[in-house]
């Protein structure tokens, strides 16, 4: 939303009566962007990608996609994911504040740092997990209701052969038209990751009847239990 601050974005989703909310519930598929609603079926995999480790380990990446929320709800329910984060990326640590970055003029994005094991997943196949069910990837500078920089899409890769993978997956997507527009995701060099306040973390898990989440996010890990049975934890 415009001129977002938490409270404002709580005030006015949990303004909305319940039967607003289910009345919006019932729509053809709510809170789900036209552009993923065309996909009856996941992302292609990616051709340029990582193998599986032999041993058990921990690798990281980042990633944004409008509100940190959904995103780490996603993740959070992803085999192979050991912890999902939210946070700002793309700024620097003295504005890394959700009042300050929620003004869309600090370079932040709201961010979700996921740690997993490369041994049980890798980090093409959590690309596809992103692109298919997490977000909209041709939007510019939002999501659904949220819109500014802030909630811009973004991968902010860690190494060359992430950026490698990440940069090769967006072309291999945009030659096969998967998406009816381009795909505007960024791809980032990440400088630093800052975890967000408390009260943002585990959002989803913890107001799974607000109707923001209903609304925006829900869908998503509907999606994610949908599209990639074998990946969902059922969390």
């Amino acid at each position: 939303m415009k001129g977002n601050s938490f409270m404002s974005r709580f005030l006015v989703w949990n303004a909305i009566t319940g039967l607003v909310v289910m009345a919006m519930l019932a729509a053809c598929n709510a809170g789900t962007p036209a552009s993923v609603r065309a996909q009856s079926s996941p992302v292609p995999g990616p051709a340029v990608d990582a193998a599986l480790a032999r041993t058990k380990g921990e690798q990281s990446m980042v990633v944004a996609g409008g509100c940190f929320w959904g995103i780490q709800g996603v993740f959070a329910r992803v085999k192979g994911v050991n912890n999902a984060t939210s946070g700002y990326s793309g700024g620097e640590a003295n504005t890394a504040e959700y009042e300050v970055v929620s003004t869309g003029t600090t370079g932040h994005a709201e961010s979700v740092s996921v740690t997993y094991d490369p041994s049980q997943i890798t980090y093409g196949e959590l690309l596809r997990v992103f692109f298919s069910v997490a977000l909209d990837p041709t939007e510019l500078n939002r999501q659904g209701p949220d819109e500014g920089t802030q909630y811009r899409s973004a991968i902010f890769y860690n190494n060359d052969e992430q950026k490698r993978i990440a940069e090769a997956y967006i072309a291999q997507l945009d030659r096969a038209k998967v998406f009816p527009g381009k795909i505007v995701t960024q791809v980032a060099p990440l400088k630093a990751f800052y975890a967000a306040e408390g009260y943002h973390q585990d959002y989803f898990t913890r107001h799974p009847n607000s109707p923001y989440i209903i609304y925006n996010d829900a869908p998503k890990v509907t999606r994610l239990k949908e599209k990639f049975p074998g990946l969902y934890t059922g969390k």
